[in-house]
């Protein structure tokens, strides 16, 4: 396995086929085998720190020994590799994704002043992503939680959120100005008569005068795709803006409830889906949708926003549903053709605490659940842009089905399994010996008697008065209705007052909780 800073897309299979005869090209990195699942081609971007390191382990243990690469196209999106090109790397990059459509992407560093100084850069790059939501034609950020079976989290069913991938504070110019007027002019790209979009005065002796503007052109694109996808994953869909205050974000919300309202209301009906907000597709200030992503941990909803509200939102979705690890980020853009691009990656950045730590050679524990999603997804994509996905897909699906056994059995990182669990080497090691047919045994957890974890000032006593009293049926068990007869007799059974609230749908005869009510 070879990897070089400097990149070059591969073009031609006469190229490809010097690649597999030994011949270096720059930027592109080459494992052939006729006994492997043969990969259909796709871009792999490296980043940076713990989360590159990490990758390179599951590069080398789970996929190189199953998987033929040789179609792959890889470049290196370091500070350094950036530096060295004049960020020609990143060029290269995003023509080869707009070129193949499928790609994988490690999370990155956007370095500071300091970062710049430390690592010797000629400048501060900006972060890559803007140039490859540009060159994608992004239309929106898919961001959904990730499921794991027989592991609570933060949201019992899927959340599906899009960020418009496009406009808004990102992409700003801005200066800082004294006192004076103010006029924000529009020219006409065909001529014609000029417009004043704002004029103002400003009397502070500094204001920061910041412009920025929100396409609405692919609005209608990013309202497929999330009405799609919310009617097949049964979620309610949501719009959220602050169009009572930013007037200017009405336009957002009319585009989207035009395309629901002409293709998918009836669909959403004939589904049940409305029955549960009302029968309409519902608007959320986005002050209120903070307050709700906290609230409705039963899951079953969808959101759309604005660039920058979907960016803090999606933080929050991250939070409740216990970290970054467990939220998935994918770009959706599409070339001039019509045909989708898609570019996976997971929503955390590049760790990088831990990976001062593992400089030190300590030991670390990272979990990679949402790079390999990214990576199962992007691998996915680029087998369905081929026609025949079979093979990988049957190979991503078990890849999964290790990892979630694996964190389910005990066999998990740190995050999950507390001070026993695997460090990153051991976890990418029991991942690969799944994958070569080694069975995955859960760890032997020594029995535990009541006494020993009791406090040490504990008096026992009446720790049975008090499970005697809740085993109504005197048969040693407490189930459901024993707990709640014997708070009853003991006199504690919770009362509305004093708490947050009644819940919002009787649990007692819920099996499947619906989704939220509209706020």
């Amino acid at each position: 396995y070879r990897f070089f800073s400097k990149m070059q897309a591969i073009r031609g299979f006469s190229q490809l086929n010097r690649l597999r005869t030994g011949t270096r090209l720059t930027g592109y990195c080459c494992y052939y085998s006729t006994n492997k699942i043969v990969a259909p081609p796709m871009v792999f971007i490296k980043g940076e720190e713990m989360t590159r390191h990490c990758m390179e382990l599951i590069m080398q243990q789970w996929v190189e020994p199953h998987i033929d690469t040789s179609r792959w196209e890889f470049y290196d999106l370091s500070c350094k590799a950036r530096d060295d090109t004049e960020d020609q790397v990143l060029r290269d990059a995003v023509a080869a994704g707009k070129r193949i459509g499928a790609i994988f992407k490690e999370p990155t560093i956007t370095p500071t002043e300091v970062q710049k100084q430390k690592m010797g850069l000629r400048k501060t790059w900006g972060s890559p992503n803007g140039a490859m939501r540009r060159g994608w034609n992004g239309i929106t950020i898919s961001r959904d939680t990730i499921h794991i079976e027989g592991m609570p989290l933060g949201y019992k069913r899927p959340v599906l959120f899009e960020r418009h991938a496009v406009g808004g504070e990102y992409s700003a110019g801005y200066k800082t100005v004294g006192k004076g007027r103010l006029v924000t002019l529009f020219l006409p790209e065909e001529g014609g008569t000029p417009t004043i979009v704002d004029g103002r005065k400003l009397n502070d002796n500094a204001s920061a005068v910041v412009t920025y503007d929100n396409p609405l052109d692919n609005v209608t694109d990013l309202a497929h795709h999330f009405f799609k996808r919310c009617l097949e994953a049964d979620v309610v869909p949501y719009v959220v803006t602050k169009k009572t205050v930013f007037k200017w974000q009405e336009g957002f919300w009319v585009a989207m409830k035009k395309v629901f309202d002409e293709h998918y209301r009836e669909k959403y009906l004939a589904a049940g889906i409305l029955d549960r907000c009302g029968g309409e597709l519902q608007h959320l200030i986005s002050d209120a949708a903070t307050m709700q992503i906290i609230r409705w941990t039963d899951g079953g909803f969808g959101m759309a926003a604005h660039n920058y509200d979907g960016d803090m939102l999606t933080d929050e979705v991250a939070q409740v549903h216990r970290s970054p690890g467990f939220i998935t980020s994918n770009l959706i853009g599409k070339d001039d053709d019509g045909r989708l691009i898609k570019e996976y990656e997971a929503s955390h950045g590049t760790v990088a605490d831990m990976w001062e730590a593992h400089l030190r050679g300590e030991e670390t524990s990272l979990n990679p659940l949402g790079m390999v999603e990214a990576l199962i997804g992007a691998m996915n994509h680029a087998a369905a842009l081929q026609g025949d996905d079979t093979d990988v897909v049957a190979w991503t699906t078990q890849l999964r089905a290790h990892i979630h056994k694996a964190m389910v059995s005990g066999l998990g990182t740190r995050d999950l399994c507390g001070p026993t669990g695997a460090t990153t080497e051991q976890f990418v090691a029991t991942i690969a010996g799944a994958l070569n047919g080694e069975p995955i045994i859960p760890p032997e957890v020594p029995a535990q008697s009541s006494m020993s974890i009791l406090a040490p000032d504990a008096d026992f006593g009446p720790i049975v008065d008090m499970f005697q009293a809740l085993d109504v049926k005197g048969n040693g068990y407490i189930d459901l209705e024993d707990f709640t007869k014997g708070l009853t007799r003991l006199g504690v059974s919770p009362r509305n007052y004093g708490f947050a609230g009644p819940s919002t749908h009787d649990k007692r005869d819920e099996i499947d909780p619906p989704a939220p009510p509209p706020a």
